[in-house]
């Protein structure tokens, strides 16, 4: 009895493997054929990308005229330390830590010909040597692409 015992057993368990076999073999299937319908819908569509006609038009010349509405201004606080008072803008030749040095600065530019001032910004402990100072920023770009020949690194400044 033990014998047909073990047998019936054997049996269910070899029944049950071959139906586990059956079962994931319908199930592979089912999921090989979804994949499949998957990547079908994924296929990219191939439509004609839309491309805007290049229009082509004739060269013109232009001609700057000036640039002082492009002219970079600094604005500082200044105070006038030596020299005449400045004017809406000025252009600075020198920036210097030591008063000494922009004095020495004021006297080349003395004896060149200009009415230089040294003003002093409190904010950055600097004292700045100007040049010349104008009342309009088209001449004050002027004067300073003027004064470049001689101090490539001139900038404009304005009072606040």
């Amino acid at each position: 009895m033990k014998k047909s015992l073990i047998l019936c057993a054997g049996l269910c368990i070899a029944f049950a493997f071959t139906s586990c076999k059956s079962s994931e073999s319908a199930y592979k299937k089912a999921y090989e054929k979804a994949k499949a319908q998957e990547q079908a819908q994924e296929q990219p569509q191939t439509t004609a990308p839309v491309v805007t006609p290049l229009e082509q038009k004739p060269a013109t010349q232009t001609t700057v005229v000036d640039n002082a509405d492009n002219a970079v201004v600094r604005q500082e606080s200044v105070t006038v330390v030596s020299g005449p008072a400045l004017k809406n803008f000025g252009v600075v030749v020198g920036s210097f830590s030591l008063k000494a040095n922009a004095e020495g600065l004021q006297g080349t530019l003395k004896s060149a010909g200009y009415d230089p001032s040294i003003v002093y910004n409190s904010e950055r402990n600097m004292y700045r040597v100007v040049a010349a100072s104008f009342d309009a920023k088209t001449d004050a770009v002027k004067g300073r692409n003027t004064l470049r020949a001689m101090y490539a690194d001139a900038w404009l400044l304005f009072n606040k």
